[in-house]
């Protein structure tokens, strides 16, 4: 596929967020250094759909969305995303990311915990990967992954917002229907 995926950049409490569509998925809510994703990001999401447009330069009723429910997200009123997503990558990944969406609000599992439940219980090292290679930053919440001692470890949006997130989360008000 080669198409311009559209870009608009998102501010929250934890920082500024890039999302992008393409088609009529989200493939992209990275935390934005710059204005841009991370570069190994940036450079997958090129090579599987094209250019990344100028952050704004184009409607989308897609990224509208998804930025109302980051909101609603932030304001402790939204537990689980309801958006079409592009979780393009490897066959590990997918399932990887996969599976970071099914681990529930306010909850963490560890990496070994996350390697053993997609059937890579010894690729411990590969399964972190494929975390730091998410595009989808809170929407497929890898920030739901600690250490084995439940240490907060790597995050891409570092780990003060990993905390706030988590911090977030364990204090939600009633979601909303």
């Amino acid at each position: 596929m080669n198409t311009t995926i559209l870009t608009a950049t998102h501010h929250t409490p934890c920082g500024d967020l890039l999302i992008g569509a393409v088609g009529h998925r989200i493939c992209l809510c990275d935390w934005a250094a710059g204005g841009s994703p991370r570069p190994v990001v940036e450079r997958r999401l090129r090579r599987l759909y094209g250019p990344l447009s100028t952050p704004g330069a184009a409607d989308s009723p897609l990224i509208d969305e998804a930025r109302r429910q980051l909101d609603l997200y932030f304001d402790r009123r939204l537990r689980k995303f309801d958006l079409p997503l592009a979780i393009d990558g490897t066959p590990l990944q997918q399932a990887v990311w996969r599976r970071l969406t099914a681990i529930p609000y306010a909850s963490t599992i560890s990496y070994s915990q996350l390697a053993a439940s997609v059937g890579h219980h010894t690729a411990v090292r590969a399964v972190a990967s494929a975390c730091g290679a998410n595009a989808i930053s809170i929407i497929v919440p890898c920030h739901r992954v600690t250490g084995a001692d439940g240490s907060l470890t790597g995050y891409a949006g570092g780990i003060a917002a990993k905390r706030r997130l988590l911090d977030l989360e364990s204090h939600a008000a009633t979601p909303i229907p």
